[in-house]
């Protein structure tokens, strides 16, 4: 290898080196922003499209999370998590189905769950600042699954304000494609645990299912 080959190797070495660490010192500020956030809501707009399936879809919605905990709430579902146990509530069917989702599963739920434990599975590098919804300077995060995932990619926007996520974008192996993008955050807000658990006196007519 001639020496100016060395010298490009080193260089993308180098730069791809600090790319990552940028990217972790902003990921691990975005953890730490989230853990002292003391219970947050936010509402948000997603857009789904899968070609190969035909899927173009766009919804709004909210979700509450603290800690572990969150429940998330769509026009189809809603799904609260308190740590272990998930209960999702179909509303074309009228049923509630409790699982234990693993970690991979509950990262197609709450993506904000990445922000503590993306080292496990995702390569992260700094690609960039942006602009936010709200006009705010942002950070771009790019992870790229590094084993058997069915998450190929996620893109993060970071608010530079917040160090919270402004935007994520969710990119499948088989090129499903989902953008969720925040447009309104609340923190301190201090939930007791029982937010996060299904209420049967809430849906007295549903029928609940057991797959755990």
């Amino acid at each position: 290898m001639e020496t100016g080959s060395y010298i490009l190797c080193f260089w993308l070495a180098a730069t791809g080196f600090a790319a990552a660490q940028k990217a972790e010192a902003i990921l691990e500020k975005a953890a730490v922003a989230y853990e002292q956030s003391n219970g947050l809501a936010a509402d948000f707009a997603a857009n789904i499209r899968g070609e190969s399936e035909g899927l173009a879809e766009s919804f709004e919605g909210s979700i509450q999370m603290k800690g572990d905990k969150f429940v998330l709430i769509t026009p189809d579902t809603r799904t609260w998590y308190d740590g272990a146990t998930q209960w999702t509530y179909v509303v074309r069917t009228g049923e509630v189905n409790l699982t234990r989702p693993s970690g991979e599963e509950l990262q197609f739920t709450n993506p904000m769950t990445l922000l503590r434990t993306y080292k496990k599975g995702f390569k992260p590098s700094y690609t960039g600042e942006s602009t936010a919804g709200n006009g705010k300077m942002a950070d771009d995060i790019l992870l790229v699954a590094k084993n058997s995932h069915d998450i190929a990619t996620i893109e993060l926007q970071i608010d530079r304000t917040t160090s919270l996520p402004a935007k994520m974008t969710v990119t499948m192996k088989n090129n499903l494609r989902s953008v969720i993008r925040i447009s309104r955050m609340q923190t301190g807000l201090r939930q007791p645990d029982t937010v996060f658990v299904f209420n049967p006196a809430d849906y007295p007519d549903v029928m609940e299912i057991d797959l755990r």
